[in-house]
């Protein structure tokens, strides 16, 4: 076994990097693959020794709102129907994927409940030998309706975005009406059981910065993980630094009100630095994309709408699966693709400053 796994390595190193076996035992990737070669696939673990497990699937480009941070505010070319993954597509991916060692997918969009076939997708997904988790994050807008189906077809953990506790300021944030359609979202997913319900927030200054507190104590009573993003630069988002809320600040923030927050415990590759105000059902966690960078255990990788692969969520270099299935390539083929793409992950992003200064997709166009 141990021979048949170090053999399809080598096979691997050789193809897309063109390595002699004498570099591939010299260089640091070929002994860290040749050492760790299972459970997970080396064609999934990058130079630095990263293994992901961890897919996001955008379903759509198509949101039904148009939050300031994440779309222009003159909206998206959307591509060609034609050139989005069809549902055959998206589970071929998603099966070859889960058989080099992914077990979790999140789908998200746009607005991933907006896909007439989402409930179907879900039930496919959950037939997949290995895949543990199946995610979603939703802006909440269709959750009442959908949601029940979702959860019998195996839905099993969920993210919704909530930017603000006051109806006139989501308005104003998402430029549609919606609020209390979302927090009825909220309500069902605690009804029908998942502990935590995520609920992202990304804070912008001048925004929402002043409602910090209030959706700290937004998770009193309630089972939420109430998850605090800094604000991160997109094409058309018109990012500016001076809007940026820090984690460090909003941390002061809500300790200057509960001084006795206590910081959780957490996995080595999460994104989330997760605290716990004592006696509250619920926790909050703090997402420091831009401040504090978690790039060092990042396990995940991304599938645009259109079928490119993203290594890196503010890297600008993709590439087409949805081409080379359409091209007949087979899975062998298609793995050596993906590999050569997560062989050439770079060690971390850009930084804050630079990465604003960079061609990337709205952040509506990459599925967050």
């Amino acid at each position: 076994m141990f021979i048949q796994q170090v053999d399809r390595i080598t096979i691997h190193i050789l193809s897309s990097c063109l390595f002699s076996l004498q570099e591939l035992q010299s260089s640091g990737r070929g002994r860290f693959l040749l050492e760790h070669a299972a459970p997970l696939s080396a064609f999934l673990t990058d130079s630095f020794g990263r293994q992901h497990n961890y897919l996001r699937i955008s379903l759509t480009e198509k949101c039904n709102l148009r939050c300031q941070y994440c779309m222009p505010e003159e909206g998206v070319q959307l591509t060609p129907k034609s050139d989005l993954l069809t549902t055959q597509e998206i589970i071929t991916l998603a099966k070859l994927f889960v058989k080099e060692g992914v077990e979790k997918i999140r789908l998200t969009g746009g607005e991933p409940l907006i896909r007439p076939d989402v409930v179907d997708i879900v039930g496919q997904l959950c037939k997949l030998e290995g895949l543990k988790t199946i995610a979603v994050t939703t802006n909440g807008m269709n959750l009442t309706k959908l949601l029940p189906r979702l959860k019998e077809a195996g839905l099993n953990a969920i993210n919704i975005s909530l930017d603000t506790l006051v109806p006139a300021k989501f308005e104003f944030i998402a430029r549609r009406k919606g609020f209390h359609k979302v927090m009825e979202g909220i309500h069902k997913a605690i009804e029908l059981g998942y502990r935590p319900v995520k609920v992202n927030c990304v804070v912008m200054r001048g925004f929402n910065e002043d409602e910090l507190l209030g959706f700290v104590d937004f998770t009193k009573d309630l089972p939420l993980d109430v998850r605090f993003i800094e604000y991160m630069p997109f094409n058309g988002n018109k990012w500016n630094f001076k809007k940026m809320v820090s984690y460090r600040e909003m941390l002061d923030t809500v300790k200057q009100q509960w001084p006795e927050l206590e910081k959780l415990s957490c996995e080595t590759s999460s994104t989330a630095k997760s605290y716990k105000v004592p006696h509250f059902q619920g926790q909050i966690s703090f997402i420091t994309s831009m401040s504090e960078h978690f790039c060092g255990s990042c396990n995940r990788l991304r599938i645009t709408a259109d079928g490119n692969l993203k290594v890196c969520l503010f890297g600008n270099s993709e590439v087409s699966l949805r081409d080379h299935l359409r091209s007949g390539a087979s899975e062998e083929e298609l793995v050596q693709v993906i590999g050569a793409a997560v062989g050439r992950k770079k060690k971390q992003h850009a930084g804050m400053f630079n990465i604003s200064q960079m061609k990337n997709r709205p952040m509506i166009l990459i599925g967050g």
